[in-house]
Parts: C-alpha cells; sequence; structure tokens
C-alpha cells in the first residue's frame, strides 16, 4: 500500500513540474528577448532541466543532483519573469498610441485622449483623438456591444453610453499592441501585451467591427438605473486612470474584456455570482439577462435578433446620426412594434 502511494505521490509531483516546464519553456519564447538561435537554446535548457527534474523524482539513482539541478534553472527562469514589468513607455500601434484619462468636476466629465479615427480600412484611417466634456446629468442609457467572428464562445464586449444631448461614448478593454505586432492568443497568456481602456466614438469603435472587419456586433439596452448607470461610466474612467498611472499587463483569462468590466460590475452591484459565461464571453448576454441586467419582457433570442445591428451600420455608414440608426428597433429604445415575449 505504501509502494502505490509513493508511486501515486511521485507521478503528481512529476506531472506538476511538466506542467510548470511547459509554461516556463512558453514564457521564455514570448518573452526573452533574445535572437536566435540563442532563444532556441534557452527553451531547450529549460525543458530538459524540467525532464531532468521530473527524472529525478521518478525514477534515478541520482536524485539529488537531477532534481536540484532541474528545480535550480526553473527557479532562475521563475525570477526572471517577476522581473518582465508593463510599461506605458512603447513603440504603440497608432490605434493604441494614447491613453484615455478623464476628471469628474461636479456633474461634468472631461475626458482626454478620446479616439474618433476614421477607418477606411484596417490599415488606412485618418487619426483624431479628441478631449470631450460631458454633463453627468444628462447621462440617459448603458448599452452592452458583443462581438463575435468565427467562434460563438468567443466575444469582444464593449459597453456604451449615452446622453441627452445625442452623444454616445463607448468603451472598450483591449490588447494594446506594439507597432507590428499581431494579437495571438497563446501570448496572451504570457505578458505580451499591456492592458488598455479605450474610451471612443461609436462611429469609430463600432463601425470598425461591423463595417471594416464585418463582425457580427449585437447590442443590447442594459437595464441599469441613472444610479447605476453614472457608476459605471466613473468606474471605466477610474480604471483608465489607474491603467494611465500604473500600467497593467493583459491576461487571456484574468485581466481581459469580460473579467475587468467583471469587476467593476461587481464595485456596482455588489456579489455578483461567477459564471463560465463571463469567459465564454460569446454567451455572456444569457448571464446578463439570467440577473436582471437586459430589458424586461423579451427572451434572449428575440433580443439577440433585433439587436443584431450589422445591415443598419452598413446602412448607416459615414452618418453622423449612426449611434441613433443602429439603435432602430432595439428594445429599450424604439416603440414597440409587436407584444413582448
Amino acid at each position: 500500500m505504501r509502494r502505490w502511494l509513493r508511486w501515486f505521490l511521485q507521478g503528481l509531483i512529476c506531472l506538476l513540474l511538466l506542467a510548470l516546464t511547459a509554461w516556463s519553456v512558453l514564457a521564455v519564447h514570448f518573452r526573452l528577448a533574445l535572437d536566435s538561435p540563442w532563444l532556441q537554446l534557452a527553451m531547450v535548457l529549460v525543458g530538459l532541466s524540467g525532464v531532468a527534474a521530473c527524472t529525478g523524482v521518478c525514477w534515478s539513482r541520482r536524485r539529488r543532483v537531477l532534481l536540484g539541478g532541474g528545480l535550480l534553472v526553473l527557479s532562475v527562469t521563475g525570477l526572471w519573469w517577476q522581473t518582465v514589468q508593463p510599461s506605458n513607455q512603447r513603440d504603440w500601434m497608432d490605434e493604441v498610441a494614447h491613453t484615455l484619462t478623464g476628471e469628474v468636476r461636479g456633474d461634468e466629465l472631461l475626458l482626454h485622449n478620446v479616439r474618433n479615427f476614421h477607418w477606411r480600412s484596417e490599415t488606412d484611417y485618418d487619426i483624431r483623438w479628441e478631449t470631450r466634456r460631458h454633463d453627468l446629468r444628462q447621462l440617459q442609457s448603458a448599452d452592452l456591444t458583443v462581438t463575435t467572428w468565427g467562434m460563438p464562445a468567443i466575444a469582444h464586449i464593449m459597453v456604451s453610453f449615452g446622453f441627452a444631448d445625442g452623444r454616445f461614448l463607448a468603451f472598450s478593454v483591449e490588447t494594446r499592441k506594439q507597432r507590428g505586432e499581431v494579437y495571438d492568443e497563446l501570448a496572451g497568456f504570457f505578458k505580451e501585451y499591456e492592458l488598455s481602456v479605450l474610451g471612443a466614438d461609436e462611429r469609430d469603435v463600432i463601425r470598425l467591427r461591423t463595417n471594416v472587419r464585418h463582425e457580427q456586433v449585437s447590442l443590447y439596452r442594459l437595464a441599469l438605473s441613472p444610479q447605476q448607470q453614472r457608476a459605471l461610466l466613473l468606474e471605466y474612467v477610474a480604471t483608465a486612470n489607474a491603467l494611465a498611472r500604473t500600467p497593467r499587463f493583459y491576461h487571456a483569462l484574468t485581466a481581459n474584456c469580460t473579467t475587468v468590466v467583471f469587476a467593476m460590475a461587481r464595485q456596482i452591484l455588489g456579489d455578483l455570482p461567477a459564471d463560465y459565461r463571463i469567459l465564454l464571453t460569446g454567451y455572456l448576454p444569457g448571464y446578463v439577462q439570467e440577473i436582471g441586467g437586459l430589458m424586461p419582457g423579451y427572451t434572449l433570442s428575440e433580443l439577440s435578433r433585433r439587436g443584431a445591428i450589422n445591415d443598419r451600420a452598413l446602412a448607416a455608414d459615414r452618418s453622423t446620426d449612426f449611434s441613433r440608426l443602429i439603435r432602430v428597433g432595439v428594445p429599450g429604445w424604439e416603440p414597440l412594434t409587436s407584444s413582448p415575449h
């Protein structure tokens, strides 16, 4: 019995070491600043060290040498990893070149570096960064925008705020990529990108996705009280200000477009239940509906069907009334044309 227990524990430790080794090799691959072939040699060294440590645990008579040497290399890798720090000072791509900041003066919100690009294609655009003022007493609405581009479970989440003067302000939590950098899903786990809170005009950030990238975009009116709308808006501003002061890495699992917003929502609405749909963001509208966050009286399928804005966005294209036109027929925005479900 003791022999089986020893084998079980050895096997468990070996599996943990192999998992740590795989993580360490990927960390070196994505973040160690070495040219070929030195980078590949460093990856091989880390990989062999992990295998040696595992061998020392499970089989070898030279257990102390193999286990000690392997753990030493893995420990050095871990210490190096702690030195990889985020920064706001890099050669950023144009669309994330500036960081959003905001000031609240009574009921006035003053925002710096609001993006308002005009996109002809993903590589052809007019650059505009603006300073905007909003009267918080005119805040009237909050909307959830969900964008998918292939797999229905994976989506990008944005929140827009509407004001009585007809203007809309959209917030998007995004990766802050350096010039020439392309998003890699796996790299998003390994400190490859900084985290960014983007404030933008909807004719920029929504039109980019519907009319230029041709992603599938759905818009849902959020059932928030005026106090909750204001609190959520100011949480976005506070988060943007914090990132401008102290940069933070994006993480594909723990610090992304949904988990950051979920943390803000918890500050406002209390202890919201954890749910797998916070990670599988394409299904997030179902979660929001279950906690009472979408327009009541409709099935989720009806809200999704009427909230699909691509055709309306293509028709509105360059209209200065873009934000209103994409909302035609969205429950909560237009007079009901049929009985709610």
